[in-house]
C-alpha cells in the first residue's frame, strides 16, 4: 500500500488569485496617466471628427428650416410634419451638446436656439417649395435620404460616441424618408 504524498507547500500566488487580480491590473495599466493631449492648437484646423459633428448639427438645423418652409407653404401638412421637424431640432441639439460635453474648444457654429426657423441665415440657398404637397413631401424625403447617406459615410471615421449618434440619427432620417413617401 503506497503512502499518500504529503501536501506541498505552495510558493507564490495561486491560480485563483491571479485570475481575480489580473483584470484589475490590466484596468489599472490602461488607466495610467501618460502624456495628455491638450487638444488642437488654437491656430490648427479642427479634427475631422469635429468637422463631422459641426456639419451634422448644421444639416439638422437646415433640415428643420426646410420643414418650416414646407409647413408655411402647405399648412395642411403641419400636423404630419411637426414631429419630424421637432426630431430634426433635437438632432441638431444633440450634435451641438456632444461638442460641448466633449470639451470642444471651438464654439458651436450658431446660437443654440430651441427651435430654428426659416427666417435665420442659412449656409445654403433656400429651396423653393413645390406647389403640390406630394412634391413637397418628396423633396423633404430626398433631403432626409441625402443627409442620412452623408452621416453614414461620416461615421466610418468618427470616434465611438459621435459614430453612435451619427448612426442613430441616420437611421431616424431613413425612417423619416419612409414616412414622408408613404401616406
Amino acid at each position: 500500500m503506497p503512502f499518500p504524498l504529503a501536501p506541498r507547500a505552495r510558493t507564490g500566488p495561486r491560480r485563483r488569485s491571479l485570475l481575480t487580480v489580473a483584470p484589475a491590473a490590466l484596468l489599472a495599466a490602461g488607466c495610467s496617466a501618460g502624456p495628455r493631449d491638450t487638444g488642437p492648437a488654437a491656430d490648427s484646423p479642427p479634427p475631422a471628427s469635429e468637422r463631422a459633428r459641426v456639419r451634422a448639427a448644421r444639416d439638422s438645423r437646415e433640415l428643420a428650416e426646410r420643414y418650416d418652409v414646407v409647413i408655411a407653404a402647405h399648412a395642411g401638412l403641419a400636423q404630419r410634419l411637426g414631429p419630424l421637424r421637432e426630431n430634426a431640432v433635437r438632432h441638431a441639439k444633440a450634435f451641438e451638446e456632444l461638442g460641448t460635453s466633449a470639451g470642444s474648444a471651438s464654439p458651436s457654429p450658431s446660437p443654440k436656439s430651441p427651435a430654428p426657423t426659416g427666417t435665420g441665415p442659412s449656409a445654403s440657398a433656400p429651396v423653393p417649395v413645390p406647389a403640390k404637397e406630394k412634391d413637397a413631401l418628396s423633396g423633404l424625403a430626398a433631403a432626409e435620404r441625402e443627409i442620412a447617406g452623408r452621416r453614414l459615410e461620416a461615421l466610418l471615421d468618427a470616434p465611438a460616441e459621435l459614430a453612435g449618434l451619427l448612426a442613430s440619427v441616420a437611421a431616424a432620417g431613413a425612417a423619416h424618408a419612409f414616412l414622408l413617401t408613404e401616406g
